[in-house]
């Protein structure tokens, strides 16, 4: 692609800023910030990697994982503003589907461990794991919030924390989940997936490039599963005491 190509598609981004201006949604500083960082991050980590996939940029593979990790569960503790340890409890869980996913690819000789391919994989794993623990943790902290007569019900009968949140805990799983499942259902008919068309165009036969995507299809719906569980068994747990008494941290005034 021409340098020219590229800055022509800005046009793109000028149409969805007359849109914002049109309906006055005020998004139009928010999409130039989003423009200009995209380009930077994404012109600065195309450097990265070709120095990462040179011979001796193997001891730099693992400090971008973790950075990327790190700024995965930054972002999707946002969506748990208000909830204590947030932040650590979205890297956790990201972490473990990034480990648990990237080792099963390795262990199971699915793919090689090499630098081109351990880090665009887990690119996507983190980034839908990311998106899925915001998406977990937004939506337990709003089940235990509108839940609250009946999980105060259960405890006054003797139920444990667990058993108060449970209803709340699988609502939580099944919104970080349903995104993945969906896309699941509709690839291929309605969507090309980025990786795939990526690699149509780049010249790879379309039977090669349906085959690399499918095992992204596969793989991510462990990755998200593994997150939104663990976001969820262990995110609920901020919201009551160690003496099971129901608080709700960012809801309550003077909390």
């Amino acid at each position: 692609m021409s340098y020219l190509s590229l800055t022509l598609s800005l046009s793109f981004v000028g149409l969805a800023m007359f849109i914002s201006l049109w309906q006055h949604l005020k998004l139009e500083k928010d999409l130039l910030v989003g423009t200009v960082r995209a380009f930077i991050q994404l012109t600065a980590v195309g450097y990265v990697l070709k120095f990462i996939f040179e011979p001796a940029g193997w001891q730099y593979v693992t400090p971008m994982l973790a950075v990327m990790v790190l700024v995965a569960g930054q972002n999707a503790a946002r969506r748990g503003e208000g909830l204590p340890g947030a932040f650590r409890l979205a890297t956790l869980a990201i972490a473990v589907a990034e480990a648990v996913t990237l080792g099963m690819l390795v262990g199971l000789g699915i793919i090689p461990f090499t630098p081109q391919y351990v880090i665009p994989i887990s690119g996507m794993v983190i980034g839908n794991a990311m998106v899925a623990s915001g998406l977990t943790l937004n939506r337990l902290r709003a089940e235990v919030a509108a839940q609250r007569p009946g999980i105060l019900a259960a405890l006054a009968l003797g139920g444990t924390s667990r058993q108060a949140a449970e209803p709340a805990l699988k609502a939580a799983v099944k919104a970080g989940m349903i995104p993945t499942v969906d896309s699941m259902k509709t690839v291929g008919l309605v969507q090309l997936p980025g990786m795939m068309t990526g690699q149509i165009i780049a010249g790879a036969s379309p039977v090669e490039a349906v085959k690399y995507q499918i095992l992204v299809q596969f793989m991510l719906s462990a990755s998200v599963g593994i997150t939104s569980m663990l976001v969820a068994l262990l995110g609920y747990r901020l919201f009551f005491t160690s003496t099971h008494q129901l608080r709700l941290p960012g809801t309550i005034p003077g909390r």
